[in-house]
C-alpha cells in the first residue's frame, strides 16, 4: 500500500484541499480514491480590536504555510518523498465578511469576519429593498452598512471578496468564488447560477444618490460552480503557498467555497430532502430544499450547494465554545484531584456520556453559551450563563445535557421554522464537527432537536478540508455530464460506514419542554449583557 501511495505521490495524483476555520486551518492530501494521504494544521484565533472581530492578513498567511509545511512534513516522513507536483488544489473559508482592497491591491480595512453583528440597519434595509433575506454576516450588509456610516474607504473599493476567496486570488491571480460561497456574498439566481442581476440593479440604484466611483457588478467577483477550473497556481503563488520552494506552479484549482458548502461535500448533503449540521465554534444547519420558502424569515438564510442548489441555513453564532470551557474545567479539578493522566479524549467521552443519564429536558437547568452575540435570538453581544431555580435537579448529568442542547438551542429556533411552519421534508440530517467525536452523545441531542434520523459517518472527523479536497477531485476526475451530487454518492461515499440514530419521542419532548425555558429565560440573558460590562 505505502507502494502505491508513493507513486501516486510521485505522478502528483493527489489533491490538497486546506480550510480556514475559525480556530483552525486544516490541510487534506487525498489520493485518487479520495482518501487522506496526510494532513497538517495551524491552530488560530480571531481577535477583537476596535469593536471588530478579526483575523490579521499576516496571521491567514502564516497559518495557511503552516498547515501546508506540516502537511508536507508528513507526507515526506512517511513516505520519504519531497511534495512537488499535485493534481489539484482548493480552498475553503469561513463564509462571508468583509475584505476589500484598493486599486493597488491593498486590504483597506481589516477582515470584519462572519462574527461581527454590526450590520443591522443595512441587513434590515435591503432585506425590505430586494423581499430577500439578508442577514447581517453576508459581505453585501457589510459593504451597505459602511456605506450608510460613511466610512471614508467606501470610496476607493475596487475588490471585495471573502477569505477564501482572498487567499485564492492571490495564489491564482483569480477574482473568482464558488457558487456556495457567493451565495453569502450577495443573493443567487438559480437559473443563472450566478449574482443575481436584478437586485444588483436594485442595489447600484440605491446607492446612486451617494455618487460613489464604483459599481457593485465592478467590484464583485466572478461566479464559478462546481468542476469548473478556477485559474492556475502562479510562481508566485506557489513561493507563497510552499516557502521552501519545492511546490511547482501550473496546478489547477477548484473554486474557493464557503465552510457550509465543504460542509455538505463532506456529508454527502448535496442532495434534496438531505441535510447537514455542522458544529464547532459556531452551528448551521444546512438543508436543501425542494422548493422556494413561501415568505421571507429573517432567521433563515437562503445560500447554495456548490453546484447550485437553494439551501436553507439555520446558523448560530456560538455552538461549543462555552461547553468546551465547562469541560476545560472540569479537566483542571480532575488534574488538581492527582488524575494527571486523564487525556483530552477520554475526559470528552465520560462527561458527554453522563449526558445520556438525565433527564430528558436538562432537569429544569439553563444555559446560553454566548461568547459573542447571536443574530437568531437578535444579541448584539453575549455573556456566558448558566442559571436554575431552587427546584432543578442540579447534577452532573443534567448539566452536561442542558449544555449540549444549548449548544444547538439558537439553530433549532431555525430549524423548527423549516420544519413547522414551512413544513419541509427531510429524510436524513448528518452531523460533522468536533461535537460529534464522542461517539452517540451529541448525535443523540440531534436528533431530538431536529426530530428526523441523524447520522454521522466514519469521515465526520475530517470535516471540510476534505470537502474541498474532493471538490477538486470532481473537478479533475468527473466524467462527462457527471453531477456532483452522482460522483459524491457513486465514488466518494459507496462504501462510507455510517451510524444513524432515530429521534427517541421522550427525548424530542424533552427537547421542546427545554427550548420553552430557553425562550422565555432570553431576558436573563439580557439582562446580563447589560449588567455585566
Amino acid at each position: 500500500m505505502d507502494n502505491q501511495i508513493k507513486q501516486v505521490i510521485q505522478d502528483g495524483n493527489t489533491v490538497l484541499g486546506i480550510e480556514l476555520g475559525s480556530t483552525r486551518i486544516k490541510a487534506v492530501l487525498i489520493g485518487a480514491d479520495n482518501q487522506s494521504i496526510a494532513t497538517g494544521s495551524h491552530e488560530w484565533e480571531n481577535s477583537y480590536v476596535n469593536n471588530i472581530w478579526t483575523y490579521s492578513i499576516d496571521e491567514v498567511w502564516k497559518g495557511v504555510q503552516d498547515s501546508y509545511r506540516n502537511m508536507a512534513a508528513e507526507v515526506k516522513e512517511k513516505y520519504g518523498l519531497p511534495l512537488k507536483k499535485i493534481g489539484a488544489i482548493g480552498f475553503s473559508g469561513m463564509m462571508h465578511g468583509y475584505l476589500v482592497f484598493d486599486q493597488q491591491d491593498q486590504l483597506l480595512v481589516p477582515f470584519r469576519t462572519w462574527r461581527n453583528n454590526i450590520t443591522e440597519q443595512a441587513a434590515t434595509e435591503l432585506t425590505e429593498q430586494f423581499n430577500y433575506n439578508i442577514p447581517q454576516r453576508f459581505s453585501i450588509a457589510h459593504l451597505y452598512q459602511a456605506i450608510l456610516q460613511q466610512e471614508n474607504h467606501v470610496e476607493d473599493i475596487h475588490f471585495m471578496t471573502t477569505l477564501a476567496g482572498y487567499v485564492h486570488w492571490k495564489l491564482t491571480g483569480k477574482k473568482v468564488l464558488g457558487v456556495g460561497e457567493a451565495s453569502g456574498v450577495f443573493p443567487i439566481d438559480l437559473h443563472t447560477k450566478s449574482f443575481n442581476q436584478q437586485f444588483i440593479d436594485k442595489f447600484n440604484e440605491l446607492i446612486a444618490p451617494k455618487r460613489l466611483p464604483w459599481k457593485l457588478n465592478e467590484i464583485i467577483p466572478e461566479v464559478m460552480v462546481a468542476g469548473q477550473e478556477a485559474g492556475v497556481l502562479t510562481e508566485e503563488g506557489a513561493k507563497l503557498l510552499d516557502v521552501s520552494g519545492e511546490l511547482q506552479a501550473g496546478i489547477p484549482f477548484c473554486p474557493p467555497e464557503g465552510d457550509a458548502g465543504t460542509g455538505m461535500v463532506a456529508t454527502n448533503s448535496v442532495a434534496q430532502r438531505t441535510g447537514n449540521v455542522s458544529a464547532g465554534t459556531s452551528a448551521f444547519a444546512m438543508v436543501v430544499l425542494e422548493q422556494e420558502l413561501s415568505k421571507v424569515h429573517p432567521e433563515i438564510d437562503l445560500v447554495t450547494t456548490p453546484s447550485g442548489s437553494l439551501v436553507a441555513m439555520a446558523h448560530s453564532n456560538n455552538c461549543t465554545s462555552d461547553l468546551n470551557a465547562w469541560v476545560g474545567l472540569f479537566g483542571e479539578f480532575a488534574k488538581a484531584a492527582g488524575m494527571k493522566d486523564l487525556d483530552s479524549d477520554t475526559l470528552y467521552q465520560t462527561l458527554f456520556h453522563q449526558a445520556l443519564h438525565a433527564d430528558a429536558d436538562g432537569g429544569g437547568l439553563l444555559s446560553y453559551g454566548y461568547l459573542s452575540g447571536e443574530h437568531v435570538t437578535h444579541f448584539e453581544e453575549g455573556r456566558p450563563l448558566f442559571v436554575r431555580s431552587s427546584e432543578s435537579s442540579f447534577n452532573l448529568a443534567n448539566f452536561m445535557r442542558t449544555h449540549l442542547m444549548t449548544a444547538f438551542g439558537a439553530m433549532k429556533i431555525g430549524l423548527d421554522i423549516l420544519f413547522k411552519e414551512e413544513k419541509v421534508a427531510l429524510d436524513e440530517m448528518l452531523g460533522h464537527g468536533g461535537i460529534f467525536k464522542t461517539e452517540g452523545v451529541a448525535q443523540h441531542i440531534l436528533a431530538a432537536a431536529c426530530n428526523v434520523p441523524t447520522s454521522v459517518m466514519e469521515t465526520a472527523g475530517e470535516g471540510g478540508a476534505w470537502g474541498i479536497a474532493l471538490l477538486g477531485s470532481y473537478m479533475i476526475h468527473k466524467e462527462e455530464q457527471e453531477t456532483l451530487e452522482a460522483y459524491l454518492q457513486n465514488k466518494v461515499f459507496d462504501r462510507q460506514e455510517v451510524h444513524t440514530i432515530s429521534p427517541d419521542p421522550d427525548d424530542v419532548a424533552g427537547f421542546e419542554k427545554f427550548m420553552e425555558r430557553y425562550k422565555a429565560g432570553l431576558e436573563i440573558e439580557r439582562a446580563a449583557v447589560q449588567q455585566l460590562k
